[in-house]
Formats: structure tokens, C-alpha cells, sequence
């Protein structure tokens, strides 16, 4: 499955102090996707690494781009 490669790939290029932090507190899948029936079963049994769903998945998305919106308005009025 080409999600699995990629994570795969991924995980193997990634800082090692990073990958260390995502095998010690593992993947929260977000979004769509992670709603896929097994998705995170899978992924946790071939990269070796705990993963959850999110709570709300599909709201995390737009969550954060709205925090990330409001942080950047907040940005722009400090450098006026």
C-alpha cells in the first residue's frame, strides 16, 4: 500500500531525535483517510509504532488551520 511505503520512507529519513519521539508516542492520524477501516492497524504493524485516530478527525484540519490563521493575524498587528 503506497501510504505505508511512504510513511516508510519517511520515518527513514526523518532526524533521529524525531523518529525517536514518533516511535516513543507513535502517529495520530487525522482527516479522511483516517476513518479508512484497519488504516491504523496497518500502518502500526509495519513502521512498528503505536497509532491512534483522532478523536474528531475530520474538525482537526480545519482546527488547525484556523489556530494557524489566528496566530498569523496576531503576528502581522505585532510587527505594525
Amino acid at each position: 500500500m503506497q501510504i505505508v511505503s511512504t510513511a516508510h520512507h519517511v520515518m527513514e529519513t526523518l532526524p533521529p531525535e524525531i523518529a525517536a519521539d514518533i516511535i516513543d508516542r507513535g502517529i495520530t492520524l487525522t482527516g479522511g483517510g483516517a476513518l479508512l477501516s484497519g488504516l491504523d492497524q496497518l500502518i502500526s504493524e509495519n513502521l512498528k509504532v503505536p497509532v491512534m485516530v483522532a478523536e474528531h478527525p475530520l474538525n482537526n484540519v480545519a482546527q488547525g488551520a484556523g489556530i494557524l490563521l489566528e496566530h498569523m493575524q496576531k503576528t502581522a498587528k505585532n510587527k505594525k
